[in-house]
């Protein structure tokens, strides 16, 4: 596996084909994420063209579609209702406290989750001067981490890395249609309290509530950079 910095022009196509005018949205301001999504409040319920939602956040985001459905695959294999053991969300399977940082309000809505999932990837790729593995690597396990590796791929994240690249190298992947139903109020919770702390939680039963709640208060104790790191 190479960890080399992938180029603008590389022929494995981690840069989308779309004309370099193309917008980038990749601060952290939530007002510019709202402009990247359709106009209206997130919808409870209904049906979603995951292809199309993936060619539009690869467009924004300056990535190609097949890459971000490479890490989709292997996150939640397209199911935007998915909630892994550590809290994290949806397609793209964002942490709540990463999801609040990206500007995403509703990470079961699966535009929201992929528009954000892309954004993060995006600033990982930026951060890691295009090395895609280690921009991989960042987005399982935090940045931070892969930082204090000197900017390259961690061990334990190898397997994850592989199948994303193999899924990505594999041909176009097609995620097709969706139905999703958003969980009942409060699932996730979009404010915040006065000292601005996400207050999401998963409300399935008592014990699970406890635990996530746990694991959030983790995240919002740990260094910026490793407030996204997974919990599996």
């Amino acid at each position: 596996m190479t960890t080399g910095p992938i180029k603008p022009d590389a022929p494995n196509g981690v840069v989308s084909s779309a004309p370099a005018a193309v917008r980038r949205e990749t601060g952290g301001s939530s007002a510019d994420f709202a402009s990247t999504l359709r106009a209206g409040a997130s919808l409870s319920s209904g049906s979603a063209n995951l292809d199309a939602i993936f060619e539009e956040a690869g467009r924004i985001y300056n990535l190609s579609p097949n890459l971000l459905k490479a890490v989709a695959k292997v996150e939640s294999n397209f199911r935007p209702d998915v909630v892994s053991r550590a809290g994290a969300i949806g397609v793209m399977q964002l942490m709540p406290g990463t999801a609040a940082g990206l500007g995403v309000t509703d990470p079961y809505d699966p535009e929201q989750n992929i528009m954000g999932g892309a954004k993060y990837l995006r600033q990982m790729l930026d951060r890691f001067d295009g090395n895609l593995q280690a921009a991989l690597s960042a987005y399982n396990a935090g940045p931070g981490r892969v930082s204090r590796n000197g900017g390259q791929p961690l061990s334990f994240t190898e397997g994850y890395v592989a199948k994303v690249l193999s899924n990505f190298n594999g041909g176009d992947i097609s995620a097709g249609m969706v139905a999703y139903n958003r969980p009942p109020s409060p699932n996730f919770l979009t404010t915040q309290d006065s000292q601005g702390d996400l207050s999401g939680l998963l409300n399935k039963d008592a014990i699970s509530q406890m635990i996530l709640m746990k694991i959030i208060e983790m995240q919002m104790n740990s260094s910026d950079d490793d407030k996204d790191k997974r919990i599996f």
